[in-house]
């Protein structure tokens, strides 16, 4: 076992009586380390409550003949961040959570690992260090906020209080009203509703075959989330005594199989970002391009929040993952899973409980996948779009640009009543390095929603959107204004044309233009010059590239 370099042997005295002093046994050094890692904390719904879901993963743990072993993970909660600078930490935070799990299991040589995760940065961190380390590992995601109700209507956190902002400045609804909708938005622990990135990332590990069958949307505090939890629990004892190794269920076809799931499911645009990243980890390249080509051969069957009308709970009810593998078994790969079981067993195990939640190829509620990649002359190395969130009279969009070189005076020119029907709204050094940090644009994309102009006004810009961004609103443009892209040296008032179909981003100058421009553009000086952000700024590459920390 891996754990024996620190208990076994007359050189190891020392660290077995401190690990003695732990309250571990002499029976115990025989068995599996077991380490768990917790992002348990008061500070974010989607992990307050994991504390029940921690005993349940000891319980089986010890059942399994291992060691249970816990420590800490942070986390953020991105809906708390967003908005202001907090959010330039949230995916900067993934590469740290990532070196943390590295640094706990190799400091003390455990021999397997479970993942307690669930929100947005923190489930890619931990597939990144699962990659990474290639030790037998499970992931439990500790599910699905339930809707929020007022007065009989279902309730969701982005339409009902980040959009509702928005209608409150156009004046269509109260101070009460919008008190109301706050209080009973979120009804208590899980992750956000829809699919924005923390629930993508928990359906996406489930595709991947990282977690158990049904984990992705069993609902937070379920007896069925404590069952799976205790399960994973067992699994992973049996995993370490088989020996079997992340990298063999982390496949190049089970990234496929995640990214073709996705794209079925309408997820967040940030699982694109994590996915290469998680892959790297794993010596596997994914170009951007792969999912553009998945999106284009992949029904979109399932159409959930913000996108559409269903939420996570709908597609728990419809018979979850397991069911969208059912209804997709055929372009799915067949590999194996951390559950023992293959893709196909699992498939053919599970039911379609709701043909409309989880409509056939035939049904589809869009010919094409949830997201396309971008190209064109203001992203010469791609931009990404959720398309099953844009109406189809705004899938190509042609406005006059309106420039922002920061998030808060974008948000200061919508709240003004600033931004117009035509226009599209430039945000810019908000990229990985220029942020630094990427921040999401919710707040930006959420007020224009709710202030009516989700069809009449684009959003284009180098930093991120959440999974909670519907209406043509492009990000991930690359390369970034900071590193000298050609989003650098838009203008107010050049016409700028989306066209989502032809996967095309344009601003209409000519070569020569841009060039001209490029030649006189100066980087900015660095937002933040101490700390880890300015680490980071230093390290981070491109968007297209994962946003991942570079040698």
């Amino acid at each position: 076992m891996r754990s024996d370099k620190i208990k076994k042997g007359v050189e190891r005295a020392g660290a077995r009586s401190l690990l003695y002093a732990t309250g571990l046994s002499r029976e115990d050094m025989a068995k599996p380390f077991i380490g768990i890692a917790t992002s348990r904390t008061d500070l974010i719904p989607g992990h307050i409550g994991m504390e029940r879901l921690e005993r349940f993963i000891e319980r089986g743990v010890a059942a399994g003949g291992g060691v249970p072993l816990f420590f800490g993970i942070p986390g953020i909660c991105d809906g708390i961040a967003m908005g202001h600078t907090g959010m330039k930490y949230s995916l900067a935070s993934r590469e740290l959570i990532a070196d943390m799990i590295e640094t706990i299991m190799k400091a003390h040589s455990l021999d397997g690992f479970v993942a307690l995760t669930n929100c947005d940065k923190i489930t890619p961190g931990m597939l990144m260090a699962i990659a990474r380390l290639n030790v037998p590992s499970i992931v439990v995601t500790a599910g699905p906020m339930f809707s929020g109700n007022l007065k009989g209507r279902r309730l969701s956190l982005v339409k009902d209080t980040f959009e509702a902002v928005g209608r409150f400045k156009a004046g269509d609804i109260s101070q009460e009203e919008l008190n109301n909708l706050e209080m009973c938005a979120c009804p208590g622990a899980g992750a956000c509703q829809g699919l924005y990135t923390a629930n993508t990332m928990a359906c996406v590990t489930e595709a991947m075959g990282m977690s158990l069958p049904g984990c992705a949307t069993a609902l937070a505090l379920q007896a069925k989330k404590d069952r799976i939890a205790y399960a994973s629990g067992e699994k992973i004892v049996n995993l370490v005594k088989r020996n079997v190794l992340p990298r063999t269920i982390m496949r190049r076809e089970a990234f496929e199989n995640a990214i073709k799931i996705d794209m079925a499911l309408g997820g967040s645009t940030n699982a694109v970002m994590h996915l290469i990243a998680i892959a790297k980890e794993a010596g596997i390249d994914l170009p951007l391009n792969l999912f553009d080509e998945i999106s284009r051969q992949t029904p979109h069957i399932a159409n959930i929040l913000p996108g559409g009308e269903h939420f996570m709970e709908d597609l728990e009810w419809a018979g979850g993952i397991p069911a969208v593998m059912k209804r997709m078994r055929n372009s799915l790969y067949d590999i194996m899973t951390s559950s023992g079981k293959l893709i196909s067993q699992i498939a053919n195990d599970a039911q379609i409980l709701n043909e409309d939640v989880i409509r056939d190829s035939k049904n589809a509620y869009h010919a094409e996948g949830g997201i396309a990649i971008l190209g064109g002359n203001l992203a010469p190395d791609g931009a990404v779009v959720k398309q099953t969130a844009v109406s189809k009279e705004a899938l190509k969009f042609k406005g006059k640009a309106r420039v922002f070189d920061s998030e808060e005076t974008a948000m200061l020119a919508i709240m003004a009543g600033k931004i117009k029907k035509g226009h599209v709204v430039v945000i810019r050094y908000e990229g990985p390095k220029g942020g630094p940090g990427m921040r999401e644009m919710l707040s930006p994309t959420s007020a224009i929603v709710g202030m009516g102009l989700a069809d009449d006004v684009a959003l284009i810009t180098d930093g991120r959107f959440s999974g909670g961004t519907q209406g043509p609103c492009i990000g991930h443009i690359s390369p970034e204004a900071a590193c000298g892209g050609p989003i650098a040296i838009v203008q107010d008032d050049d016409e700028i044309t989306i066209d989502i179909p032809e996967r095309k981003l344009n601003v209409k100058l000519s070569e020569d233009e841009i060039a001209g421009r490029l030649s006189s553009w100066k980087a900015p000086d660095a937002n933040i010059k101490e700390g880890y952000l300015a680490r980071y700024a230093k390290m981070v590459s491109s968007a297209s590239e994962g946003a991942v920390l570079k040698e």
